[in-house]
This record gives C-alpha cells, sequence and structure tokens, in this order.
C-alpha cells in the first residue's frame, strides 16, 4: 500500500486490448517501416535531411519567441507543402508504382485473371533483338536499345528522329554501326517496331553505380528510374551486355539470361514459353513418327 501510494507511476490500469487494436498495430507498422525504407533507398533521403535542418531552425525560432519568423512560418506552412509534393513528385510516384505492382493488389481486384494475353513483341522479335545483341557484342559496337512496356516513352521518342519500321537484326546494326548519323543516342522499341532513334535519355544520379560506367550505362540505368521499361547495353569498350530495369543495372548477361528477360516482356512466363516449345517440338517428333 506504501508503494501504491508514493509511486504513482507503478499503478498500471487494466488496457483492454481488442483484435483490431492488434490489426492497427501491425498495419501502422509496416506502413512506418515501409516508408523509412523507401526514404533510406531513394533519393529523398537527402532532402529530407535538408528539411530536418530547415525544421530545427523552425523549433529554435518557436523556442525563442521569435515573433516575425513564427508569423512568416505560420503563414507560409501551405506554400511548405506544396513545395515538399513537387520537390518529391518523382518519389511519390515511383513508390506509387511500386504499390501497384504488388500482387496482392492484383488479386484483390482481379487484375491480370483473364486467359487473353496480349503480348508486347512476337518471338520473331525476340529472336532479333538478341541476334543483334550478339553480333554487336562480339565486335564491340555499343549499342542502347530501350523496350516499352507499361509506361509510354513517346516524351523520349520525340527527343530523336522517327524510324517507325519492324525489328530486324541488320537494322538495328546498321543504326549503332560507328560513323554513322544515327548511331549516337537510344533506340526507342515498342511492341515490333523501331520508333525512334538517336533519343536522349535521363541520366541516373545513383551514386552506388561503378564509376568506371559511362554515360551509355547511366543513360540505360536512367530511363529505368523513372519508367518501368527494359533496357540493353552493350558496352563499346568491352563488348559485354548489360540489363537496365527498375533502377538497377545487371552486367555480364547471359544469351540465355538476356532471351529470358526478352519472353518475360512479352507479357508471357519464362516457364510457360518454354512448356509450350516443348511442347511442339514433341508434337512435332510425334508427327515425324507417324510419316515414317
Amino acid at each position: 500500500m506504501w508503494i501504491e501510494s508514493h509511486l504513482p507511476w507503478m499503478k498500471i490500469s487494466s488496457i483492454s486490448m481488442t483484435l483490431t487494436d492488434v490489426i492497427e498495430i501491425i498495419i501502422l507498422s509496416f506502413l512506418v517501416y515501409s516508408i523509412l525504407v523507401w526514404v533510406k533507398n531513394s533519393r529523398a533521403w537527402t532532402l529530407l535531411k535538408g528539411m530536418l535542418v530547415l525544421g530545427m531552425f523552425v523549433a529554435m525560432a518557436y523556442l525563442f519567441k521569435m515573433d516575425t519568423l513564427t508569423f512568416l512560418i505560420e503563414k507560409g506552412v501551405s506554400l511548405v507543402i506544396m513545395a515538399a509534393i513537387i520537390i518529391f513528385q518523382p518519389e511519390l510516384r515511383r513508390a506509387l508504382e511500386q504499390l501497384g505492382e504488388k500482387e496482392f493488389i492484383s488479386a484483390l481486384f482481379n487484375v491480370g485473371n483473364s486467359k487473353e494475353v496480349i503480348q508486347r513483341c512476337s518471338d520473331r522479335t525476340v529472336n532479333e533483338l538478341v541476334r543483334a545483341t550478339l553480333e554487336m557484342a562480339k565486335v564491340k559496337t555499343g549499342a542502347l536499345m530501350v523496350l516499352e512496356q507499361n509506361e509510354k516513352l513517346e516524351e523520349y521518342e520525340r527527343t530523336g528522329i522517327d524510324i517507325d519500321a519492324i525489328v530486324s537484326s541488320q537494322l538495328l546494326i546498321n543504326i549503332f554501326e560507328h560513323n554513322t548519323p544515327l548511331h549516337d543516342g537510344a533506340v526507342i522499341i515498342k511492341g515490333d517496331k523501331i520508333r525512334s532513334a538517336t533519343c536522349y535519355l535521363p541520366l541516373s544520379e545513383n551514386k552506388s553505380l561503378d564509376k568506371e560506367l559511362g554515360t551509355r550505362h547511366r543513360a540505360g540505368v536512367g530511363i529505368s528510374e523513372v519508367t518501368d521499361s527494359l533496357t540493353i547495353i552493350v558496352s563499346e569498350e568491352t563488348g559485354k551486355i548489360a540489363l537496365a530495369k527498375k533502377g538497377i543495372l545487371t552486367r555480364n548477361v547471359s544469351e540465355e539470361k538476356l532471351r529470358e528477360q526478352l519472353i518475360l516482356l512479352q507479357n508471357k512466363s519464362v516457364m510457360s514459353s518454354r512448356k509450350r516449345i516443348v511442347g511442339k517440338t514433341k508434337k512435332d517428333r510425334g508427327e515425324r513418327n507417324q510419316a515414317v
């Protein structure tokens, strides 16, 4: 009794915890953790540190009762919020895109359950891209090919020269040949067509990229950071093949890996494609056996 009367902070009132409260705590914890991870892994971390410094000056203004500064701060809160939205616009857009790419969203709204699948490009285009990439890699011809997916690349197409031609390995090799008018810049491919050449792409500001990488690789990563495109890069110095997707650069890509990524780009799974190829082979063998 003496302890309870003299140490009131030891009194613990009974708290009723329901299942809803537990779910709310889990959701809030997940949201806070996701926001912190997103801020740390994006350029928002640097901007956030700058805003924290400004917040310290604001706190000092209120602490020392600087009436003029506090008046200006109170009147400018709405402008600060609008400025923050504008500054963080690329990061916020990417965060929403990543949220929309989660599988549980598709499952919730039954998106993508249709049996009919529209291919982005044909098998012939995949073969032509692989052939052109390997041929250019052998002779160390620098190349930068951007393949459109869901997000439109029209604003980048306008920076180049219209081609509007069917994808072929011969055409791609000729475009990127040294000392030709179209070899500098990127080629943008949509479906089975080369839409534009000599296109300008945004350069990545990712400081974790290898310092030895040149403008071609940084442009390939840059376009993958702001769109959902897949970029094929051939190094002019080493002849090595690289892929850029979602801001991640994969180097020393083999023919099998390149083909696998292009099949995924077609909007059909690699496994189902292999099954179709195997099934077709078995069917052909059966037809040949019957003929014999």
